[in-house]
Formats: C-alpha cells, structure tokens, sequence
C-alpha cells in the first residue's frame, strides 16, 4: 500500500512522468518532453481535483484531436485488472487524470465512453466520472448499469452503486436521483446480497444518502431488507441509517431494535472541568439506569454543541457506546473529549453544551466553557 499522505500529492511531477512515460510506450508521437514541461509547473498551488483536471487537460492536448483514437491509447495503458478492494485508495493513482479524460470530453461519444469507463473501473474507478453522463441521460446510463449489477468484477458492481450515490462525496450532486430516488434502488435491490463487503459497504453509503433526503423510504426498505435478508444485508441496514440513528430518527431505530420510549434515566451526568482552552479536554461521566421491569437494549450517543462563528451553537453527534441494561441495572460511562482543532471544524471560544442522547431521546445536558 502507498505510504499515507495527502492525496493531492499524489498528484505531482513524479506522477506526470511516469503517465507520460507510459503513454509514450503505446504511442511514439506523444511529445513527452512537452506534456511534463506544461504540466508539472500548474500544479503546486492546486488541490486535488484541480491537479488531476490539469493533468487530464494536458493530455487531451497532447493526444490525437480525434476522441475515439485518443481513448483507445488511453486505454492501452490501462494495465492489468486489480484484486477486490485495492484500487483507487491503494494503487493506479496515474488512471484518475484517465477517467477524468472520459468525464470531461466523452459525451459526444456515450456509448464508448461508457464502455471506457467499465474498464477504468476494474482497476481504479470511474465513479466520479460517469456522473455528467448521468446528468445528460440517466436512462441511458442505467440501461448499462442494470446489466453491469450482475459483472465478475466486484469493483463494477460495486461502481454501479457508487457512480450512482445522489450525494458522492467530491462528486457532481445527482439531483434526479434525489427527487427520484427509487431509479437507483432498484439497482441496490440487486447488490445487497453481494457477497463481497466492498460492494456492500458502498449499498449502504448509498442510502445513507438517500436517507438524508427521504428518511421514510430508507427506514421502509431497511426495515423489509432486516427482516428478511441475510446476515450481510443486516450489515447494511445498520450502516444505512447511521445518520437516522445520530438524528434520533425514532422509525430508525426501531428497525434496529431500540425502543424510543424506555424508561431510561440518567444520572449525575458531568462535563469535568467547567472551563478548558483550546487544545485541552473535557471528561464525560454518567451513571445509566434502567427504571423498568425488563431488559433493553441502549445506543447512547453525544452530542457537542459548537460555538460557530456566529456566537450560535450547533450540535455534532459522537457515538459513545450500545448496551443492554437489566431491569433496574446501571452502568457508568465515561469519555474523554479533545476540543482540538481539525481541518473540517474550526473551534471558537464561549460557552459550550454536550448532551446525551439514550436510543434518541436527550437524557442530560451539562455545559463548559472553551478560551484561547
């Protein structure tokens, strides 16, 4: 596996090398010296879509005006077919700028351009890329996709999934399939039972998605997959409505066994110490009873409520922990919270809540205060 890095930095003058260098082995006239000249300067100041936009660039550039003669080079370099789960994440980092190529200037040429991006695929991927063909056509795309359901390759099967998620993360927004999303669960009607976690794994990020949209719908297809699937789709299920779960969607958790309306208590609940700066931590602590007269089943989250920029506060679910509790039985919980500063979320001083959430109903809040 490549060492861990930023991926952008994938994405840099050794990489435009080693593509040109295999470019040029397949097809001589491509000026090499050229390519890598105009294309290794443009880079450093961009993220990572840009650099691989202007590595695509240059080689459309470089490569034959003529598209189908231009993929057809691309495609020779290709290499061979990857084991399940390896890929975009792993190895094969120079074939993104490749798919790029296709997203970018294949449309006129849909058939072939589909075709190329089936074999993208099967050794990186071509998620990001099939989404402007499914802007401009979707039936036509998801005529090839309900044959691709049942393809050898787990990772085509796993594409049909993801190339279709209406909120893929780095990806175009499918808003088709957010206003109709029942056009790609009949595909993940195919893949549920796939025996590959990989391809199962990106069935439940797809309704995650579809989740944040209709919840509804996900809780009336998880609850019918639950109740008559396999361990695997179970699987599934679970991770499908994580987001539901965190929002304390009440049907949700149903569907995974936890009750809403338990006679839960807790008690002594404290944010320990009162005042902290940045960089430091609070601690959490509980004690959780259980008031009724059988056992239940308890998924117990946090919630940070953050200062914004504004002064308001908006809360950030964590998962804490699941349990069974006896009737009258307790358990103390304890967690360490570091309020550090991450790439996603800027922190900002004034006073800050946490609140706990027992199968999704808030039991206790207690507050602390964040400086510099």
């Amino acid at each position: 596996m490549a060492e861990s890095q930023p991926f952008k930095n994938y994405y840099g003058p050794a990489l435009v090398t080693d593509l040109a260098a295999r470019v040029a082995a397949v097809y001589p006239s491509f000026a090499v010296e050229a390519f890598t000249a105009e294309v290794t300067p443009l880079l450093e100041p961009l993220e990572l879509k840009a650099r691989v936009r202007a590595i695509s660039d240059g080689l459309r550039r470089h490569l034959p005006a003529d598209y189908p003669e231009a993929v057809a080079i691309l495609l020779q370099i290709l290499g061979p077919e990857i084991p399940v789960e390896a890929g975009m994440f792993n190895e094969g980092w120079y074939l993104l700028p490749i798919a790029q190529f296709v997203e970018e200037y294949g449309l006129d040429h849909f058939d072939l351009s589909l075709d190329a991006m089936y074999e993208i695929t099967k050794r990186h991927t071509a998620e990001f890329a099939v989404r402007p063909y499914l802007l401009a056509d979707a039936e036509r795309v998801l005529a090839r996709l309900r044959e691709w359901v049942h393809d050898p390759s787990p990772h085509v099967r796993r594409w049909v999934s993801e190339g279709t998620r209406p909120r893929l993360p780095w990806g175009k927004r499918l808003d088709i399939f957010i206003r109709h999303p029942e056009q790609t669960l009949a595909l993940l009607e195919y893949l549920k039972d796939d025996p590959e976690l990989y391809v199962r794994k990106s069935v439940a990020n797809h309704l995650n998605d579809i989740a944040k949209d209709h919840p509804q719908l996900v809780v009336d297809v998880t609850a019918r997959w639950h109740a008559d699937g396999s361990a695997g789709t179970r699987w599934i299920v679970q991770h499908a409505l994580r987001t539901l779960v965190k929002n304390g969607d009440a049907a949700a958790l149903a569907v995974l066994g936890f009750d809403a309306t338990i006679p839960a208590r807790v008690t002594d609940f404290r944010v320990e110490p009162a005042s902290i700066r940045i960089g430091e931590a609070v601690r959490l602590s509980l004690t959780l009873v259980n008031d009724g007269d059988v056992a239940h089943d308890l998924v117990i989250d946090f919630r940070v409520h953050f200062v914004k920029a504004n002064g308001k506060r908006s809360p950030k679910v964590f998962k804490w922990t699941k349990c069974t509790l006896q009737p009258a039985e307790s358990i103390t919980l304890t967690k360490v919270v570091s309020m550090v500063p991450v790439t996603t979320r800027k922190l900002y001083v004034g006073r800050h809540a946490v609140d706990v959430q027992v199968n999704g109903q808030v039991l206790a809040m207690a507050e602390f205060e964040l400086s510099k």
